[in-house]
């Protein structure tokens, strides 16, 4: 059998070794279900297409999430995504409720508060990751995830508001559900090169509710994009997860605009 060494990139001087791990985070995620044309128009500058479902296949998901990263290859920061629902580049038009429970999330925004993972992202991922300020409402600790306390954050860039998210309480989900491996690709359009990365993560001290959270968007041209899909709208569901263990492998090209 033959060895594989793992690939290896040097970052700001410090050299990560594929895959970077994630041992230790917090998530706090909204699910919207918004009209497939609209979403398809903010990402066609991918060449990838949206994942659609419903009656007519007229809409499609997006996820607004942020993480705080605590233990990682990539240090401490916070980083927010627009992520939207999409189908793998072999499967273009897949579409409906099983499509959609396989489909790879594209990432469409991904602001963060530090300078190494921004280079690290863009460098190693493609991901369009920009710097910028956040300020959080309530504890986002384990303890705090896991006692249904009330949550919220707000993301400013360049001086202008993008958005604000506020959770309310969630429901714990039996472990036993939420703990299961999870693996996923994550897609990105950077420079005109599209680039597919797997990813694996488990979840844990995980939390549901309908609806549960309140959005509201600034004057930032993220925000105005958002807003061009029908937000802020009810969330279809929200969720928290005390602690999500994470890796994410080197990134392939598969595709150039």
């Amino acid at each position: 059998m033959t060895d594989v060494t793992p690939s290896q990139h040097t970052i700001a001087g410090t050299v990560l070794t594929m895959p970077v791990r994630v041992r230790t985070a917090h998530q706090h995620t909204a699910m919207f279900a918004v009209d497939a044309d609209a979403a398809q128009r903010m990402i066609d500058y991918s060449g990838l297409r949206v994942c659609r479902f419903g009656r007519g296949r007229r809409r499609a998901m997006v996820v607004l999430m942020l993480m705080r990263y605590e233990d990682t290859d990539l240090g401490q920061y916070y980083e927010y995504g627009t992520n939207v629902m999409v189908n793998p580049p072999d499967d273009p038009d897949a579409g409906g409720m099983k499509a959609l429970q396989s489909a790879g999330a594209f990432v469409h925004h991904l602001p963060v508060d530090q300078p190494f993972t921004l280079e690290a992202g863009r460098t190693i991922w493609g991901y369009p990751k920009v710097m910028a300020d956040f300020v959080v409402r309530g504890a986002d600790s384990p303890a705090s995830v896991r006692g249904g306390r009330t949550f919220g954050f707000d993301v400013t860039i360049d001086g202008k508001f993008v958005l604000a998210m506020d959770f309310a309480p969630g429901l714990p989900i039996p472990g036993a559900l939420a703990a299961r491996p999870q693996v996923h690709s994550t897609y990105s359009c950077l420079d005109g090169v599209v680039r597919e990365t797997p990813g694996r993560m488990v979840l844990s001290g995980v939390r549901y509710r309908p609806g549960g959270v309140h959005l509201r968007l600034g004057e930032h041209p993220y925000a105005a994009e958002l807003a061009s899909l029908g937000l802020p709208r009810r969330a279809l569901v929200s969720s928290s997860a005390a602690n999500v263990d994470m890796t994410f492998s080197d990134a392939r090209i598969v595709g150039e605009r």
